[in-house]
């Protein structure tokens, strides 16, 4: 049951001001949870002609690069058994994706927790977890490092991300942070960039609430973080969580789709026995650079335009046929605005 008395609100406030900062405001939201909320609700459509919300890299699986997808499906080919979460097989490498391989091969494993991964491992000695997510999921693949289970680690980390946005080709105003995230690494690492910023939940209460403040620290020329998802987020974020990512891991540069090589944005296996890309170098080093398809999955990550301006979107890229990274996850752009556009 919606709260109407709260949501009406903030939405006069957002009114207010949206009159008085009186231009053009786009805020991102860098969470594919975000705009499953914000398309299924229509919030987009109940904000100022002057506010626009894009969406951002927020869906770990479409920010992977093509290259380590291939690098993955090439280990599968060779018989190294593969685990890896169930979105990252439908994602479409340069020829084949992981789903054909474990179909052809049984070298690939779907799981849902990286539990099942060290059960796996009883029976496949060799086999190596794909790890991908943000910060939210990283912890659970370093306790697998910690299981001494091998890891080809596409782990992101979002900040350094969001500093390369704002120097990007799309005028963004404000970024709604992600809010998982967020719960892991606190506030504080949000506030070196000096950007209006509002951590925010997934209720769309809280997300228009997210919009108002965010319009309150334009308003007022704030270039800060406000934590507006204080249920779950504290400054210092979840530090026995940190504490494990910097065992285990090392903060390298790191490739993302649409993004390029952002420095300091990875978290690449600290232990070389346990990093697949160096204990399978050998094998991965034949893989050849992708090629450029019609496929413009990395100019939606960057906002540069919705999925609809893709010339593949709904033609021939569907969810059940998908040719780019953000129509396999439910947090991919395209997927969401598949099920929830106009």
């Amino acid at each position: 049951m919606r709260n109407k008395k709260f949501i009406d609100t903030h939405i006069r406030k957002i009114k207010t001001l949206s009159e008085k900062i009186n231009k053009n405001i786009t805020l991102m939201e860098i969470c594919g949870g975000h705009t499953t909320v914000i398309m299924k609700y229509g919030i987009r459509e109940i904000l100022p002609d002057n506010v626009s919300l894009i969406s951002g890299p927020g869906c770990p699986v479409c920010v992977s690069s093509q290259k380590d997808i291939d690098c993955v499906i090439e280990l599968a080919k060779n018989n190294i058994p593969v685990a890896t979460y169930g979105d990252m097989l439908r994602v479409p490498g340069t020829r084949d994706n992981l789903e054909k391989i474990k179909a052809e091969s049984g070298n690939v494993f779907e799981v849902y927790s990286t539990t099942e991964v060290i059960s796996l491992k009883n029976k496949y000695p060799d086999i190596v977890f794909f790890g991908v997510g943000f910060e939210t999921t990283a912890p659970m693949t370093a306790y697998l490092l910690k299981k001494k289970i091998c890891v080809y680690s596409v782990h992101k980390i979002i900040p350094p991300a969001m500093k390369i946005l704002i120097s990007g080709n799309v005028k963004i105003d404000g970024f709604i942070n992600p809010g998982h995230v967020s719960t892991i690494i606190g506030v504080k690492e949000y506030k070196e960039i000096e950007f209006p910023q509002v951590i925010s939940g997934f209720t769309p209460e809280q997300i228009i609430r997210g919009v108002s403040m965010l319009l309150e620290l334009i308003s007022k020329n704030e270039n800060k973080v406000v934590n507006g998802y204080r249920e779950v987020v504290r400054n210092k974020g979840n530090e026995k969580a940190k504490r494990l990512l910097n065992e285990m891991f090392s903060v390298e540069d790191s490739e993302w789709r649409g993004l390029g090589n952002i420095a300091d944005s990875g978290l690449e296996v600290a232990d070389n026995g346990l990093n697949a890309k160096i204990k399978y170098d050998k094998i991965i080093s034949s893989v050849p650079e992708p090629k450029k398809t019609a496929c413009r999955c990395g100019d939606v990550l960057k906002g540069l335009i919705e999925p609809g301006d893709c010339p593949l979107y709904r033609k021939v890229c569907t969810p059940e046929n998908p040719k780019g990274a953000c129509m396999v996850s439910k947090e991919g752009s395209c997927a969401i605005y598949y099920e929830y556009g106009k």
